[in-house]
């Protein structure tokens, strides 16, 4: 179920007011009269939670977020989104703008959240529970910032005057001493789960996953390890209390039937039925609970707009390897369309229905409603799988090899993910180095579409000679001055403390 994604719109003053008549306007909220009862206060979260669907799991994050790997291409309808795949952007580009913008708007809600917790009228168990969440909300929010821009300021609290929001870059490490300290406080409070009508807030297991997920990103492999010790036995099987496990079938993943099952640690609520018709809407009664990704990727013969596109590369990974039965990897029939013996996509045959333009051989069915007759109503209800317990399987192992552990350690958390991909199981007697190439193929593969490939590549220091090795269009643009968005320019230009981020100054 997916009650909690109904949005009850924050109308709280930002910066204090200078009031000289000392009179208050029953008909406006303010901090003094807003920010009093556990209703008040779950407005706030709600409100904080939405800017996940409308920014970085919305349509342009998700672009973003996939669109630079070696494994998509981004064609030339929308300039901004072009100029990032092919890596022309500059600092004006307004994709990278908007999340940024997009994640300090969440940061600013859950910072008011935390900051006037202690003065409401709400229970201690209530307080606590509402300041993990906003924790976790603000947590993951500079997650994005950190992975997308490097060193961005660093804002715990709730600005009151403008000139207190005109703050200086942090180092990255501090941004990131931040996140830990977020998802750390978030985990030692959240609860395991909750009852059916608040299903898709946070939890501790997704807490503990970002927090683990931090790690990694950050190379402190030791912490990493204690954590996913938390999240799962050695031998991949869920660790009580935490009940996570892999799906038997891949696919169901990305059924809006099976949202909210026992891979997923954190998702994006998406419904159709709720709120109002546009998902583009914003802050108004209009405003869909919905998102038009599925839209933006079909093809134009069943109403698409085609803008992304999965490369020869992708193409090529998905069949190295064939099953035990000698058929293809289940996981390309869920996640790519392309012309096989009886392939079917929206309910056309696949031969003779669909072009395949720009050269390539497939297109993205992974999240899409191919199943329908076409993507024709705008609005998707597929949840964005956020965080997975295959992603958790893949970076432990990924731990243990970098801790120098035996390589055999990791072969029951590979093999895992191999077994329900139908594959046979790792041969005996791999070398590390042969152990992490068979993760980053995992990885590649079983996260396509996921929003992964570009940031795992840049972690294994990969990325410029992987964008170089495809034949996605800007490769030859590519350098690492592009690993980073650069600072907004719109933030240059109306923020007098901040500087630019090297290499863009």
């Amino acid at each position: 179920m997916k009650q909690f994604i109904i949005v009850l719109l924050i109308t709280a003053s930002v910066f204090a007011c200078d009031d000289k008549l000392n009179q208050v306007n029953p008909n406006s909220l303010t901090t003094a009269s807003f920010w009093k009862t556990e209703s008040d206060f779950q407005q706030g979260l709600a409100a904080s939670y939405k800017v996940f669907r409308k920014e970085y799991w919305g349509v342009r994050g998700i672009e973003l977020s996939n669109g630079r790997g070696d494994d998509n291409f981004i064609r030339n309808d929308v300039q901004a989104l072009y100029k990032l795949s092919t890596f022309t952007n500059d600092p004006t580009t307004n994709v990278p703008a908007g999340i940024f913008a997009g994640c300090y708007k969440a940061i600013f809600r859950a910072n008011q959240v935390i900051q006037y917790l202690p003065q409401g009228q709400v229970s201690e168990s209530f307080r606590n529970a509402a300041m993990a969440e906003a924790q976790f909300i603000r947590g993951v929010n500079y997650f994005i910032l950190a992975i997308n821009f490097g060193a961005v300021p660093l804002i715990a609290k709730v600005p009151q005057t403008p000139a207190e929001s005109m703050v200086p870059k942090a180092e990255a490490k501090e941004v990131w001493k931040q996140i830990v300290s977020d998802f750390q406080a978030a985990a030692n409070v959240l609860p395991i789960s909750y009852g059916a009508a608040d299903v898709g807030r946070a939890t501790r297991g997704a807490a503990l996953g970002f927090l683990a997920k931090t790690y990694v990103y950050t190379e402190n492999w030791e912490e990493a390890e204690k954590i996913f010790k938390l999240l799962a036995q050695p031998d991949g099987m869920p660790q009580p209390p935490f009940e996570y496990d892999l799906l038997p079938n891949y696919e169901d993943n990305f059924l809006k039937e099976k949202d909210n099952n026992k891979e997923s640690l954190f998702e994006i609520q998406l419904s159709a039925g709720v709120g109002g018709s546009s998902p583009w809407a914003s802050d108004n009664a209009d405003e869909g609970q919905g998102v038009s990704t599925a839209q933006e990727f079909a093809p134009g013969e069943v109403s698409g707009w085609f803008e992304m596109y999965p490369t020869e590369k992708i193409f090529n990974e998905f069949q190295k390897e064939k099953t035990v039965a000698g058929d293809f990897d289940p996981r390309m029939y869920a996640s790519i369309a392309w012309d096989y013996p009886g392939a079917v996509y929206y309910q056309k045959p696949y031969a003779g229905s669909f072009t395949n333009p720009y050269g390539f051989s497939s297109r993205i069915r992974k999240y899409q409603n191919w199943r329908d007759k076409n993507e024709g109503i705008y609005i998707s209800e597929i949840n964005e799988k956020v965080l997975r317990f295959a992603d958790i399987l893949l970076m432990y192992a990924e731990t243990l090899v970098m801790r120098k552990k035996p390589a055999e350690d990791a072969y029951p958390l590979i093999n895992r993910i191999r077994q329900r991909a139908n594959l046979s199981p790792l041969a005996p007697g791999l070398s590390s180095e042969a152990v992490m190439a068979e993760i980053r193929h995992q990885r590649m593969i079983e996260f396509y579409r996921e929003g992964l490939r570009f940031y795992d590549l840049r972690r294994w220091g990969l990325l410029q000679q992987e964008i170089k090795n495809s034949d996605k269009e800007g490769r030859q643009f590519y350098n690492n001055k592009f690993q980073y968005f650069p600072i907004p320019q719109n933030e240059i230009n109306t923020n007098p403390a901040i500087t630019q981020n090297p290499p863009w100054d």
